[in-house]
């Protein structure tokens, strides 16, 4: 668990980034505000093999760009020796698998103040469809809509046994039911303090997670996209009252098996 603040970071905190490993591969699922950091106290970020991002929204893409400026401009990353760097003829380039049109996104934001390629010069992007499915080393993951204010996909991944479910952003639903049916480990946003009071609704309840986690048939579940304002206790004791069991609030650090 690399971060798991909503839109605003938590003290000290990173926003939305979860790393995935099994066995050598390891992937990273958003990479939100504050995650490059995080990522780099777990693992060496030219080892990493591919990024997965649920929607396009800030909170959940925005790191890309250091980590870019890293890839492009490292030491290390450049074709002729620099300080104690040898240099490489083959610098580290992973897989960015992103929502329809991201490539698009990433230009306008990147071009706002330098060369709208940063991100594609970067990393390798591959745009998925709805329900599609992709293989990252021995992980495997799918791609299924979920209902939030732009289009967003709740991921289920796997690497042959078990199933972790990740809700990214949505509000309350059958969709997610249906997607995280009987999941191993569900990691399910519970944002907000109560329900949102005017328009169009776009995320959950800590009681709302645990209701569709319970009604999934989730065996594990960890509610995220969440601020340390809210309260642990106070959002563990909502979750549960939906779930009807225990249910764990996201700590960055820590970390869960499937």
């Amino acid at each position: 668990m690399l971060g798991k603040s909503p839109s605003w970071q938590d003290a000290g905190g990173a926003c939305s980034g979860y790393l995935i490993e099994e066995g050598d591969t390891s992937v990273l699922l958003d990479c939100g505000n504050g995650v490059f950091g995080k990522l780099r106290e777990r693992i060496d970020y030219v080892d990493l093999d591919g990024v997965i991002l649920s929607h396009l929204h800030a909170d959940h893409f925005l790191d890309l760009v250091p980590y870019s400026y890293a890839l492009i401009y490292a030491p290390r990353q450049q074709p002729v020796p620099v300080h104690t760097w040898p240099g490489t003829d083959s610098p580290a380039r992973p897989r960015l698998i992103a929502p329809p049109a991201a490539t698009e996104v990433f230009r306008r934001v990147v071009g706002a103040w330098g060369n709208d390629d940063l991100i594609e010069s970067a990393f390798a992007i591959e745009e998925y469809k709805p329900g599609d499915s992709v293989e990252i080393g021995g992980i495997e993951a799918s791609f299924h809509p979920v209902p939030h204010f732009i289009d967003t996909y709740a991921v289920n991944l796997s690497a042959g046994k078990g199933k972790l479910t990740y809700s990214a952003d949505t509000r309350p639903g059958e969709e997610l039911v249906e997607i995280a049916r009987d999941a191993d480990l569900l990691l399910v946003e519970a944002t907000l303090p109560r329900p949102e009071r005017t328009g169009v609704r776009g995320h959950l309840t800590p009681e709302e997670a645990g209701e569709l986690a319970r009604r999934a048939g989730a065996k594990r579940v960890v509610i995220t996209h969440i601020s340390d304002e809210l309260g642990d206790e106070w959002a563990r004791e909502q979750a549960e009252r939906g779930f009807g069991g225990p249910v764990e609030v996201a700590a960055e650090g820590a970390v869960y098996e499937v």
